[in-house]
């Protein structure tokens, strides 16, 4: 296609060349760039922007409700004494306790993470930096340093300690550089990820590459098997969770916060499903526990979303076998890592089975962690499951699959085999071979 050129001396082709580096010429010659006036800035100026944008985003995402609650609720006599400052401390300790960092209030510790503040945290940081941040380390860091900043400073503010404000700086270093990273790597003409770290992957065995892809695959497929599985408890459960929010009866900032709340807890939720997915279970207070084989149930907190929970008596000789979903699991991502294997000797798909189900087991363990703890005094202090229990089961149960596809299908495996049942069956005892050659009796007589 050929460029026409137009009144100001611009052909077309250039025109579409300057809004592809997002900059436009304007008739009087000067340029014009459509990201912003942070442009003009260094990259690692650019970068703090985008680093403490993700996090006062996020942040303000959290106290905006809690300040809404108080607005509505300062009428009360009996919260004369409360002030608006105290409203703004609890949204901010919620924001933190998304970053890990224990929640304490009236005495009592909440250590429970809501993974769904967790992902508002990522998910701001992943558009802040692709929106506004510089693909460069320099940028990187800055960002990284900036939302590390602001979380440091956040949680110095309302004196957590010592131990709470180290939690509040490596929590947002992980979400920094998890959500920050990938909305940097998103930007027009950043490097992939894998050309980044091809200096440290070709420094690894394709063995060990190709068993790590499959575990983290084995892991995501375990996730959406909760999902599934979550969703159907609550559509199960639909009649409970709409019985309990009539029972609140809550106004409109009432209902806003607790769907919020909800929301910050589905993620759990669903990671309590792989626990049970997985066989071990998970428990909603002491003395509860939610397994396929069995479901005692306890007192719960008037939250909607736990009337989803599977109620006692809903398990069967069918849901004892849930656990067979780790197999299944297994084999997709085994057959997966099948056609990725190099060649090699038998022991190289041992050694991807082997490596394939510890990063499955790991990840799904550390995910499950993530979702465990304390929710409150009492009974309320054991919530979640084990995370070593879940990586232990999930990595035998993927063994399994990962073994019954991947083996048979190597060819060096098969070869191993068919050498190793000869020489048993040669080892017999009277076992005469009749290809070989006869001997002599001068020939025995020589030996």
């Amino acid at each position: 296609m050929s460029g026409s050129t137009g009144s100001s001396g611009t052909s077309t082709a250039d025109r579409l060349s300057q809004l592809g580096r997002r900059v436009l010429t304007t008739e009087d010659g000067t340029s014009r760039s459509l990201h912003g006036a942070i442009d003009g800035a260094p990259r690692w100026a650019a970068g703090l922007a985008a680093g403490v944008q993700a996090a006062l985003l996020s942040l303000a995402v959290i106290v905006a409700p809690t300040v809404a609650a108080y607005v509505v609720t300062s009428a009360d006599p009996s919260n004369a004494d409360v002030g608006w400052i105290r409203s703004v401390a609890v949204g901010v300790g919620i924001w933190l306790l998304g970053h890990g960092v224990p929640l304490h209030a009236g005495g009592v510790s909440v250590s429970l993470i809501p993974l769904g503040i967790t992902l508002l945290a990522l998910f701001t940081g992943y558009a802040s930096a692709r929106r506004s941040g510089y693909a460069s380390w320099s940028g990187f860091g800055a960002a990284v340093g900036g939302y590390v900043a602001i979380a440091g400073g956040v949680a110095l503010a309302i004196a957590p300690g010592p131990m709470g404000i180290a939690r509040a700086v490596l929590g947002g270093a992980v979400i920094g550089t998890l959500g920050l990273g990938a909305g940097l790597l998103a930007r027009p003409g950043a490097p992939r990820l894998r050309d980044l770290t091809r200096s440290i992957w070709i420094r690894v065995p394709g063995t060990a590459r190709a068993g790590v892809a499959a575990g983290v695959l084995a892991a995501a497929l375990l996730v959406m098997v909760a999902v599934a599985l979550a969703v159907v408890w609550i559509v199960v459960g639909r009649t409970v969770v709409t019985d309990v929010t009539s029972s609140l009866e809550l106004d409109v900032v009432g209902g806003t916060v607790l769907a919020i709340a909800q929301l910050a807890l589905v993620p759990d939720f669903v990671l309590w499903a792989l626990a049970f997915v997985a066989g071990p279970g998970f428990a909603v207070g002491a003395g509860s526990h939610f397994a396929p084989t069995a479901i005692v149930a306890g007192p719960l907190p008037a939250l909607p979303l736990l009337g989803a929970l599977p109620a006692p008596g809903s398990t069967s000789a069918i849901t004892a076998w849930a656990p067979i979903a780790l197999v299944l699991v297994g084999a997709a991502a085994g057959w997966w890592m099948h056609a990725r294997l190099p060649r090699g000797t038998w022991r190289h798909p041992l050694l991807a089975v082997t490596v394939a189900a510890a990063v499955a087991g790991l990840v799904a363990g550390t995910l499950v962690a993530l979702a465990s703890g304390s929710a409150g005094p009492g009974r309320m202090t054991a919530i979640g499951a084990s995370g070593a229990a879940v990586g232990l089961v999930v990595a035998l149960g993927t063994v399994i699959g990962l073994a019954l596809v991947v083996l048979p299908a190597s060819v060096e495996v098969r070869l191993a085999v068919c050498a190793l049942a000869r020489r048993l069956w040669r080892a017999r005892p009277g076992w005469h071979d009749p290809d070989a050659m006869p001997v002599s009796a001068d020939a025995e007589q020589l030996d």
